[in-house]
């Protein structure tokens, strides 16, 4: 048990690339675009999306679903915090 112990104390890494960033970006524009023009509100969709894992949150116009699905769920949250906190904490630095 103390094992157990020990990994709990340790913080594990978590590291996506560069090229997986840009292509999570990517394909998030082009989601956002498709579910924005099937007149969807496209926050709530990917916020679905991501919670649930479920696919059918996003709409197969414009091969959107297809899309999503070629990243992880928790690429794009990070994309997503990141894009978050460099516009919106690190300005009051």
């Amino acid at each position: 048990m103390s094992d157990r112990k020990t990994d709990l104390d340790r913080t594990q890494f978590f590291n996506v690339s560069g090229e997986t960033e840009n292509q999570v970006k990517e394909i998030l524009t082009l989601v956002y675009s498709a579910l924005s023009e099937k007149g969807y509100d496209p926050v709530s969709q990917i916020v679905g999306y991501i919670m649930s894992g479920d696919p059918t949150y996003v709409t197969s116009y414009k091969n959107a679903r297809y899309l999503i699905m070629k990243v992880e769920r928790d690429e794009i949250l990070e994309e997503l915090l990141e894009d978050y906190i460099n516009n919106n904490l690190k300005e009051r630095d």
